[in-house]
């Protein structure tokens, strides 16, 4: 009987686990969707990386929606909103996060990779060419196949 008891108590504590919030939309203020729907897309999903809060149908993402929901609804302003989400996850979460020193990596990394890209091929090529051995013309070829014969007779 211990087993059972055990087994049905695991069985619920898995199924618990594995269960996914749900967007709280039993009667949608078009007002409210509407601001979320803005916000939403100047922010980040934090699990995809490459899609909008709006977009996004992960469990955080449906998460932070609600509780975006919930600020829309205590009043808050939009702005007020983003600093507590920037407070929170930091400037990532923005699309288009701020210009300032810890963001430098973002907005100058790409710029840079490409350029460290160029400077690694330039010399790979230029290394090439250094190392490639001196070709002949044809006529000292025959001079040289000529000297060599001569020497045999």
């Amino acid at each position: 009987m211990r087993i059972v008891i055990v087994a049905a108590t695991l069985l619920l504590a898995a199924a618990a686990a594995f269960a996914q919030s749900s967007e709280e939309v039993a009667r949608p203020d078009p007002a409210v969707e509407a601001r979320l729907r803005v916000l939403g897309e100047e922010l980040r999903c934090l699990v995809c990386q490459n899609q909008t809060l709006a977009d996004s149908s992960a469990p955080l993402a449906q998460d932070l929606r609600n509780e975006i929901r919930q600020m829309i609804a205590q009043g808050r302003s939009d702005d007020e909103i983003r600093e507590y989400l920037v407070q929170r996850y930091g400037d990532f979460v923005l699309y288009k996060p701020p210009w300032k020193a810890t963001t430098l990596a973002l907005w100058l990394g790409p710029f840079l990779l490409l350029a460290l890209g160029a400077v690694v091929f330039a010399r790979i090529v230029r290394g090439r060419r250094l190392a490639a051995p001196e070709t002949k013309t044809p006529a000292e070829d025959r001079g040289r196949v000529e000297a060599l014969l001569a020497k045999d007779d």
